[in-house]
Formats: structure tokens, sequence, C-alpha cells
């Protein structure tokens, strides 16, 4: 999915007004989680870059894949419920969000294999 993608998605799904800026933002700070606190975690992380979004990359693929990448709908959903102040839908929104998160994390574990500690020898 890309960055305009996930955006155009939202809209028609929950009416806001929220600017374009606003939300490349939070698809960015969301990936930036993604790399530090899941891809960074395993080997071969140094293969994958980032640097945030800026509405110049709205061609831009974002790092989840399909069929993973619902998980950027429910974010932007969660973000939008959070700033309009509609806490019990942010609730359920966060939920929604953190079990796609969850799915996420699990296949990337099952599929990467994690960073090991060096052994230190005295």
């Amino acid at each position: 999915m890309k960055v305009r993608e996930a955006i155009d998605r939202i809209d028609s799904l929950k009416h806001n007004t929220y600017t374009y800026a606003e939300k490349v933002e939070w698809l960015s700070t969301l990936d930036g989680l993604i790399k530090d606190q899941i891809i960074d975690t395993h080997e071969d992380d140094e293969y994958v870059s980032f640097a945030g979004y800026t509405e110049e990359d709205m061609d831009m693929e974002l790092m989840v894949a399909a069929p993973y990448d619902v998980i950027y709908i429910r974010w932007l959903e969660a973000q939008i419920d959070y700033y309009n102040g509609e806490i019990a839908r942010y609730n359920n929104s966060m939920m929604m969000y953190q079990t796609a998160y969850d799915t996420y994390q699990r296949y990337y574990n099952r599929t990467h294999m994690p960073k090991g500690q060096k052994m230190k020898y005295f």
C-alpha cells in the first residue's frame, strides 16, 4: 500500500477534517515505530532504511505489505478518533490497531531471524 492509498482509503471510510500533511506525519510515525521496534530487532535490518515521509512521498510504498497493511488504516482511524476527543471510539480503534500490529509482529518474528547477543568469554 502506498502513502496516498492509505490516506485515500481512510478518508473514504471515516469522515475527518485532517490534512494530508497530518496523516502523512502519522504514517511516518507508525513506520518509524515498526522500524525501531520490529525490524531493527532482527538480522538484516541494515537493508531497511527509513527517514520518514513527507508530502512528496505520496507514491512511496509503506513498510508493511499486504495482507498486514490494514495496520495503517487502523492506526489512522485511531489517530482521528484521538484528536477528535472521541475516547470510547479511540479505545476501540486502538484495540483493532493493536491486534493488527501484534499479528504483523508475530509474522515478522516467524519469518526473520532475531539478532543474537554476542557471547563474551572471560
